[in-house]
């Protein structure tokens, strides 16, 4: 194979996924992030069926499932509580996996990190990819602390924000999306199933949902301007604003948020590069070249779907560069078409009165394009 030895930049769910994808397939694998421990912070998820298959094919669905919350469809609201719609979710991971599962992304970012770490993973923390040379048939990365070392690849996974990706010869840059999101874990009754509620007007948040996590806790999602307005309220305080105008389960929710709740701000950026991801041994991966708003929960399972794919691909007998450009010739139209809804759903839910919106079709369809395997 023409891949032995592994430096991958980067401890996210591409990051991990690669390390462990590759290690499985008799690859000596280095994993370097910049953080100096594993914090266990976060937000929930929404988790598809198609990564779930990754995680199948990892060999840690049993660990996943056990943490998640698993649904097989969403019940869409209007603003005043009134159910519009039951939607059943396409199950993209095949029909032996839920459609989807709700979880934290630290109980997920934790069975990653034991399965590298089972299989030999090497895991570096507190160190940054500064710069790389190739050099024929291996590159040499330099690390922050001066480390310089040969490879048979490198793997940048550092995400949308990534110092690296401009190295590589990729102009493309991340850009504005036009929204906002917050994002909390809170409390939920036992009758919540999972749901997202749609305004009536344009006061407040653009749309609110959430996914059950637990038997008890829910992660709430707020999408609203991407920019926090400067009207003195604490964030707490500031969710609840935009959530006064939604009611039945989400007047529970709004409520639930308080002082002590963990929140998180962003503005949501999105980068898709549909030319080469890499220069020579050294391969972008993920979010540091296809990123979106989370509008159909498919940013974690593009990623992950990167990462099994370039390891089965990598591990095969053969020319690296064929190698490669074959898995990005294969890996594009499937991301382009999730990056194309989901930019699409975004305009809408700026411009809700377009007489073209259709979110309910868009979002059915770009689902039901990847229930056949990547």
């Amino acid at each position: 194979m023409s891949v032995r030895s592994a430096l991958i930049v980067g401890g996210g769910f591409t990051g991990l996924t690669t390390s462990i994808a590759l290690a499985q397939r008799g690859v000596e694998v280095t994993l370097v992030d910049k953080a100096p421990a594993w914090a266990r912070v976060g937000h929930g998820l929404t988790i598809q069926g198609n990564a779930l298959r990754v995680f199948k094919e990892i060999g840690v669905i049993d660990e996943v499932l056990a943490v998640g919350q698993a649904e097989n469809a969403v019940t869409l609201y209007f603003a005043d509580g009134r159910v519009m719609a039951e939607m059943p979710t396409p199950r993209t991971g095949g029909d032996d996996l839920p459609a989807t599962i709700g979880a934290l992304r630290p109980d997920l970012h934790e069975i990653l990190v034991r399965k590298a770490e089972s299989l030999g993973v090497e895991i570096r923390l507190g160190f940054e990819l500064t710069s790389f040379e190739n050099d024929g048939d291996t590159a040499t990365s330099v690390l922050s602390d001066g480390t310089t070392e040969s490879w048979d690849v490198i793997v940048v996974a550092e995400g949308i924000k990534s110092q690296t990706r401009p190295k590589l010869g990729i102009t493309e840059d991340r850009r504005p999306s036009g929204l906002g999101i917050w994002r909390a874990v809170t409390s939920r009754l036992p009758e919540m199933t999972g749901g997202i509620a749609y305004p009536f007007d344009d006061q407040g948040a653009f749309k609110v949902g959430y996914t059950p996590v637990s038997d008890s806790q829910c992660y709430i999602f707020v999408l609203c301007p991407p920019q926090r307005p400067d009207n003195g309220l604490e964030g707490w305080q500031e969710v609840q604003r935009l959530m006064a105008n939604y009611h039945g389960q989400f007047d529970y929710l709004r409520e639930s948020i308080g002082p002590d709740t963990f929140l998180n701000f962003q503005e949501i950026e999105w980068i898709f590069v549909e030319g080469p991801w890499n220069r020579g041994r050294v391969v972008a991966l993920g979010e540091t070249v296809h990123a979106v708003p989370p509008l159909i929960a498919q940013g974690a399972a593009q990623c992950v779907e990167d990462a099994l794919l370039f390891a089965e691909y990598v591990t095969a007998d053969g020319d690296f560069d064929t190698q490669v450009a074959e898995f990005h010739a294969r890996r594009i139209p499937r991301v382009k078409g999730v990056v194309d809804s989901t930019m699409l759903l975004a305009k809408w839910e700026l411009d809700p009165g377009a007489p073209d919106a259709d979110p309910g079709r868009v979002m059915g369809q770009a689902l039901a394009a990847l229930v056949p395997a990547p």
